[in-house]
């Protein structure tokens, strides 16, 4: 094992011997300005974060192979981004085959990198390979210092077009990449949109995790802050953040890595007093949420190495008796990561990892070293195995409950809620539902709607917590039956998003703290029990306005005070604020005070409305949020109230 700060040598890696001639080359970067979306997802919030995580992936190349320890990311005042890495630094010399720089020739090729070169990196990180071309494409302008062989190389280019030549500009230290950009705002031009620190920070902290004792440092010189990530445990410490305030079963954390001629292996667990499931698999840094051939091996060998275990030890009472894989993973979380030399996406997002010989080499790496660690510490395996057979006992309660419910609710005959107000068009790509606070906003709902597309469902009070609940509790709930009921798809292990009635499920509620707290009900209910719903973008959010403002027949909706003002200064012709007289400022605190026609116009209405999608970019730091701030301990909730209090505009007293 290399120590810290020392670079490791293995023959894959070549002994660190990288030059322009293992750059391999595949044209074609004149296509990126004219459909950005094809390379980035979109040219919306999430493609210009794309833009850094372009970057940061080669930095993680030169992690994973070995060659750098420190990656720095600077938001500047400016709107620029710095990513600075202290790895080899990007080739300089003469591509034997392009007659140019290799900088130049990585810099301005799409698909030209090191990682095509397999003796460059054995494995290699980002999603589709683009590379910082894509992003030098769609920037203003990108300058790149190298430090290498004793000298400071500089380039600048302009809208992806080289602007200088490749320059020495003086003697250093060391070696490293130093690539500032500026996103153009020809392509990125939606108003207002800039750098999200947290959005960005969260990223960070999991490339992090998944390269233990890689340090990371993002800086937002905008407004001073800043956060250093550095995990010497790696996806143990992973596991932690994503346990947060769950008590643990068992305090050793299950770790391990394993070196197959298959797929490097890294793989942690650990069980809480929970009844959710908190797996997350990675291969190459990609979060696969989707799953795969990895996902698939490592719920096969947890299945069978603690049913093995059990019987072994005598522990179940019938001979006939077995945990199933849903009993054996309730309250789990699990880290695993692979790294995979030629990995094989799948799935509509390319995040579904298809390597079928990688299933195996993961059931066998799990089985070995799980059993080895519920061999040497028997207390945590009785643990595990009892907490697995109370989850057993709940979920066949919980069967009865759902025959239950089918019987109630008629659900296998399609008899629909009594309280729901169903739109006559059949065709799911073109219904919507609102699921609506309380009965006088859905009486208002029913009569504003287009009845042809639109669908109703009143909520009566608060649903159920479904993170301090188990399945059989939650199929129990009144108000959730009729979700389950309506929307059609199930739930859990039932759940078929095929048979989705909706593929927009909008959650509409009142614009105070009790509408707020019902939408994070719901929302952390869809995220625990129907999470693909979310995955495939079907749930969305209402923004009703806040005020109505209004001077004879001329009215406005605010969403927001600065709106309410600017709405204000119009009907009053820019007089003083003493001689507004005529002016009415309605504040709605509850979607009932409108009438039909106010909602349809302002909330329901496609061709008005505001609908907020609802998506996660990290699952693993959203699973962590909803545990924190939705579970059972106190704690967690109060510092997160404590920290984000000041930011607070409009609370309702």
């Amino acid at each position: 094992m290399a120590k810290k700060g020392e670079k490791k040598k293995s023959d894959e890696q070549t002994n660190g011997d990288y030059t322009a001639g293992q750059i391999t080359v595949l044209k074609g970067l004149e296509a990126v300005r004219k459909r950005p979306g094809m390379y980035i997802g979109s040219t919306s919030a999430r493609g210009l974060h794309h833009l850094v995580y372009e970057v940061v992936d080669n930095s993680i190349d030169e992690a994973m192979a070995g060659f750098c320890t420190e990656i720095r990311v600077t938001l500047r005042e400016d709107g620029a981004v710095v990513v600075d890495d202290n790895g080899r630094g990007i080739p300089v010399d003469i591509h034997p085959e392009e007659g140019i720089p290799g900088v130049e020739v990585a810099m301005t090729t799409l698909h030209a990198g090191g990682k095509f070169d397999k003796d460059s990196y054995k494995v290699s990180g980002g999603l589709h390979g683009v590379g910082v071309s894509v992003v030098n494409a769609l920037s203003e302008w990108l300058e790149v210092e190298i430090t290498r062989d004793g000298q400071r190389y500089h380039q600048r280019y302009v809208r992806g077009i080289k602007d200088t030549d490749l320059e020495i500009i003086g003697k250093a230290k060391g070696s490293g990449t130093h690539v500032t950009f500026m996103p153009d705002s020809e392509i990125f031009t939606e108003p207002g949109l800039s750098y999200n620190f947290e959005t960005l920070n969260n990223r960070l902290r999991e490339l992090a995790f998944l390269n233990k004792g890689l340090k990371i440092v993002l800086t937002d010189e905008r407004d001073g802050a800043e956060e250093t990530h550095q995990y010497e445990g790696g996806l143990a410490s992973f596991v932690k953040h994503v346990r947060g305030s769950r008590q643990p079963l068992h305090e050793k954390i299950v770790y391990f890595e394993a070196s197959r001629e298959e797929a490097d292996i890294e793989l942690a667990m650990q069980y809480d007093d929970g009844f959710s499931e908190h797996t997350h698999t990675f291969v190459n840094n990609i979060n696969t949420h989707e799953g795969g051939a990895h996902l698939t091996g490592l719920k096969a060998a947890l299945t069978r190495t603690i049913n093995d275990y059990a019987r072994r030890n005598n522990i179940f009472k019938k001979d006939d008796e077995s945990l199933s894989g849903d009993d054996v993973r309730e309250g789990l979380t699990c880290i695993l990561s692979v790294k995979v030399m030629e990995p094989q996406f799948e799935g509509q997002t390319k995040t579904k990892l298809g390597n079928s010989e990688v299933r195996g080499a993961v059931e066998a790496a799990v089985n070995e070293h799980l059993g080895i660690f519920l061999e040497e510490n028997p207390k945590a395996a009785k643990s595990i195995i009892e907490k697995s057979l109370s989850a057993s006992r709940a979920r066949e309660a919980a069967r009865k409950a759902r025959d239950l419910v089918r019987k109630k609710s008629a659900l296998e005959s399609g008899v629909l809620p009594g309280k729901l107000a169903d739109c006559s068009i059949s065709d799911p790509s073109l219904c919507e539902i609102y699921l609506v606070e309380g009965d006088s906003a859905g009486g208002s709902a029913k009569q504003g709607r287009d009845r042809s597309f639109q669908a109703i469902l009143p909520l009566k009070g608060k649903i159920l917590n479904v993170e301090r609940a188990r399945i059989d509790k939650i199929l129990g709930n009144e108000e959730i039956r009729a979700m389950i009921t309506a929307i059609g798809c199930g739930i859990r292990e039932d759940f078929e998003i095929e048979k989705a009635r909706y593929h927009k499920i909008i959650i509409m509620t009142d614009a105070d703290v009790d509408g707020a707290h019902i939408r994070t009900l719901l929302l952390t209910f869809f995220f625990r029990q129907m999470r693909d719903l979310i995955e495939e973008g079907y749930i969305y959010i209402a923004q009703p306005p806040l005020y109505r403002v209004s001077k004879g027949k001329k009215e406005y909706y605010a969403y927001s005070e600065e709106e309410r003002d600017e709405f204000v200064k119009r009907l009053s012709n820019g007089k003083p604020e003493g001689e507004t007289r005529g002016i009415q400022i309605q504040r709605y605190k509850g979607l009932g005070e409108m009438n039909p026609d106010q909602l349809w116009r302002t909330t329901m209405d496609p061709e008005a409305r505001t609908i907020y999608q609802v998506t996660v970019d990290s699952a693993a730091e959203a699973d962590s949020i909803f545990s924190r701030l939705m579970g059972e301990d106190v704690e967690p909730r109060r510092k997160f109230i404590e920290a984000n209090a000041k930011y607070v505009k409009n609370l309702d007293i």
